[in-house]
């Protein structure tokens, strides 16, 4: 057996020191917590047996140095909805939210969220509501996140609320990741047609260049156009990187104004193909998040000012903040979301009746599971069009050059049969 040093607090924050015997540092923790206390430092008593030479130091939350555990690698919505469903439990067992805060934070796998966690519960044991203790890592905890979380304080619903969040975020995690597997592949798409392109022009085309000024007959005008071009990026390669790399940059930049936001948003929703799903997934997105912070408690128009803000497409967002507006002049919120004709009827309709009737939040989430349907259908439906697009592609550019070899070749051999 050996014989440990601890420092703890108890259920109420009161800061209790020690010792303790045990086999081993985990089973000190483990008997510590049955008692109530969560540890907070923990080491080899000096003098007690300990098969090292020194006093090996053990830190709840901490890294084997003993010192703050280094934050790394990314907090993801996925981990935030995973750590709600886990306090929701908790809190719905009868844990006291400061002891549930602790354990989570010594249990979590990302180090970061961890000492995010360790943060929150240092703010929540000097006093601070646990909403205003996650506002304070704006980063990490959204709007939607901290004003759900202060609805489910003032109604004494905490572990309902968390557990709606956390199935917001998985929702909204399942749809985003759907909906970026079936972007990446056009996008891979497109990098390989642009590289094989490139490969044939730099590569394979000037090997034919010599031989067709030998021969005595006009090329014709596919290959005289390939032969330009093949020409042109061989010996201005480093002048067609730079104008690409101007282009993405002057592109970048603009993007981060605000009329480069706007003009990017309107052109994502025009986009042939791809703009009726990028227009599915806006509304999927509004009555989602409007419906859970609804029913969370948060009154109407903070929870328009919050999906304003999580819109993702500045054109509804525009059309969300004008309905909110309207609203807060008397109005009731469909007939302005008709007006401003981003909303289809059937939504603005819905969420009339949805007024009258007093169940607005239900409809919302009946408008959020058909639009996911949509989106999940559309995508079904996209990845089945892109594939032969691609294909067809991929043949039309080497068929073209292909045949911009050898129409010379046929031309030659039909000169010569005459």
């Amino acid at each position: 057996m050996k014989t440990f040093q601890y420092k703890s607090k108890n259920q109420q924050g009161r800061a209790i020191a020690g010792v303790i015997e045990a086999e081993n540092e985990t089973e000190a923790v483990s008997e510590l917590r049955r008692r109530g206390l969560t540890v907070t430092a923990i080491s080899v008593r000096k003098g007690g047996s300990s098969n090292s030479a020194g006093s090996s130091l053990f830190r709840i939350g901490r890294g084997s140095s003993g010192g703050k555990r280094r934050a790394t690698g990314r907090i993801r919505s996925i981990d935030i909805a995973v750590m709600s469903r886990q306090l929701s439990t908790m809190v719905a067992a009868g844990i006291p939210i400061l002891e549930a805060l602790e354990v989570l934070s010594d249990q979590n796998e990302n180090p970061q969220l961890s000492e995010v966690l360790g943060e929150v519960a240092a703010d929540v044991r000097a006093g601070k509501d646990l909403s205003a203790a996650t506002a304070r890592h704006p980063k990490v905890f959204s709007d939607i996140f901290v004003n759900m979380i202060q609805a489910g304080e003032a109604s004494g619903q905490l572990d309902i609320v968390l557990s709606r969040l956390a199935d917001y975020m998985e929702e909204a995690e399942t749809l985003r990741s759907e909906v970026k597997s079936a972007m990446t592949y056009p996008v891979i798409s497109l990098f390989i047609v642009t590289g094989i392109s490139v490969f044939l022009l730099v590569g394979v085309i000037p090997q034919f260049s010599d031989m067709f000024s030998t021969m005595k007959v006009e090329l014709p005008a596919l290959t005289q156009f390939v032969l330009g071009l093949s020409n042109s990026l061989r010996e201005s390669l480093g002048l067609w990187a730079l104008g690409f790399a101007a282009m993405i940059t002057c592109l970048a930049l603009f993007l981060r104004t605000e009329r480069g936001q706007w003009v990017r948003d309107a052109c994502l929703l025009k986009i042939p193909v791809f703009g009726p799903l990028f227009v599915k997934v806006s509304i999927s997105r509004f009555a989602r998040t409007f419906a859970t912070l609804i029913s969370s408690g948060v009154p109407i128009l903070g929870s328009l000012e919050i999906v304003q803000r999580t819109a993702g497409n500045r054109l509804y967002a525009d059309a969300i903040a004008r309905a909110s507006e309207s609203v807060r002049a008397g109005d009731t919120l469909g007939e302005p979301m008709a007006k401003t004709g981003m909303f289809p009827p059937m939504v603005t309709r819905m969420i009339g009746i949805g007024e009258r009737s007093g169940s607005l939040e239900q409809l919302l989430e009946k408008i959020a599971d058909f639009y996911d349907q949509q989106v999940r259908s559309t995508l079904k439906a996209l990845t089945s069009l892109i594939e032969p697009i691609m294909i067809t592609t991929i043949g039309v550019i080497v068929g073209g050059m292909v045949l911009a070899i050898f129409l010379p070749i046929f031309k030659m051999i039909g000169s010569i049969n005459k």
